[in-house]
């Protein structure tokens, strides 16, 4: 594989979108390899884009990658400038490299957290606020790079491993952009009312390098969990490593790492490294779907596996519609989204954050474009389930095995 004006070896990452190159020595933006027994001991990660392949036959990535538009008068530093500018959103040429980042279902999508955040999902968090490709972000692989993508503001890049939560999307209609248009509260919002980086309204995270679109969940909300969505962490040396796996039928994350990773969790409140198994609680979101007339709550193991969810095997119906179910309501005359319900008061979280609504609900902002605060349940009025139907059409059966009848044909 050709990067610059060298030849190295190379592996790809996230199925193409990245790759791994390889190096027996120290060369500029290379990283040590701690990886025991690695035969190459510096490697760097690099998009797709970037390289040229020698030989061998590439992956053909699953997403389609961002197309940027330029020319002689646009180089990519200045689209890069737009990018990080509220004036970009009126550039064709930014909207059109923006509107070639697509989301289909079975897309593998990823939210960088803290150690804090890693402790909340363990604990019975969906995900939730801004979040990105997987294939968009597959090259930056050290909390260094990652840090500025971290919503909650609370990861350093001095640290030693950051956290991400990594699952496939269930429908591209969970998932908006967050352009100023949409979300013109949370582009203005101050400094001392806001956490994280600030929102830039051209669909692009802040940062001083990297091109990154980004994404939110729809209306701010918080969105089923997958089957086998993973939460990982990634080490100041680029690797990656497998910390949980989420199993739907137990409502619990089971651990996958081993002893040699129990320093990751050094700064992780309230986990400790050697409990493998945390169940969660029921979410106030579930995900639907109709079997026989009747409504049921649903698997989901994108892009083709969408079942009644039931911990036995035979129950596990192919269901024939597919949404999602959303706990709705108002309070001071607010939308928002119920996130918990504790009798007599209730979790809310605003759908569309400004200043004004902040201020009127006493809100608290808890990550990055996320605003929430607990209300009395007397002031809770317009309590409602939203659904939100998914076009989806059910995959056909496989037809009977013919049974032996135990006579010559």
């Amino acid at each position: 594989m050709r990067l610059g004006q060298g030849v190295y070896p190379a592996e790809p990452v996230a199925k193409g979108a990245a790759f791994e190159v390889l190096s027996r020595v120290p060369e500029p933006g290379f990283l040590h390899n701690a990886l025991a027994g690695a035969a190459y001991p510096y490697r760097c990660f690099v998009p797709a884009t970037d390289v040229e392949v020698l030989e061998g036959i590439p992956p053909v990535p699953d997403e389609n990658p961002m197309l940027v538009p330029l020319r002689r008068d646009l180089t990519w530093g200045q689209v890069h400038q737009l990018s990080q500018s509220p004036r970009g959103r009126t550039d064709w040429s930014l909207a059109h490299a923006r509107g070639t980042v697509l989301i289909q279902r079975g897309t593998r999508m990823m939210k960088i957290l803290s150690a804090a955040q890693l402790a909340g999902y363990l604990s019975g968090w969906m995900p939730q606020g801004f979040c990105y490709r997987e294939f968009d972000i597959a090259h930056l692989r050290t909390p260094a790079d990652l840090a500025v993508l971290c919503s909650d503001g609370a990861a350093g890049t001095a640290d030693e491993a950051i956290f991400a939560l990594r699952w496939r999307a269930i429908d591209p209609h969970d998932y908006a952009i967050p352009y100023v248009e949409e979300f013109p509260g949370l582009v203005r919002m101050p400094p001392q009312d806001r956490r994280g980086p600030p929102v830039l309204g051209t669909g692009f995270a802040p940062s001083d390098r990297h091109l990154v679109p980004e994404f939110v969940t729809a209306d701010l909300g918080d969105l089923p969990l997958p089957a086998y969505a993973e939460l990982v962490a990634f080490t100041s040396d680029g690797t990656c490593v497998m910390l949980y796996r989420y199993l739907p039928e137990q409502r619990a994350w089971t651990g996958m790492f081993g002893q040699q990773w129990h320093h990751l969790f050094a700064a992780v409140p309230g986990i400790a490294p050697d409990q493998d198994y945390f169940t969660i609680p029921p979410p106030p979101v579930r995900l639907v779907g109709d079997y026989r007339g009747q409504e049921f709550e649903a698997l989901a193991d994108p892009p083709t596996e969408f079942r009644v969810l039931a911990k036995t095997r035979l129950a596990r119906y192919q269901i024939e519609s597919l949404g999602r179910r959303t706990p709705r309501a108002a309070v001071r005359g607010l939308p928002v989204t119920v996130i918990r319900d504790e009798g007599a008061w209730l979790r809310v979280r605003l759908i569309r954050p400004d200043d004004e609504a902040v201020a009127r609900s006493s809100s608290t902002c808890v990550e990055r474009g996320i605003y929430e605060v607990w209300a009395p349940a007397g002031e809770v009025t317009d309590r409602h389930d939203a659904l939100t139907r998914y076009a989806f059409t059910p995959p056909a059966e496989p037809a009977p095995r013919p049974q032996w009848t135990g006579q010559a044909s």
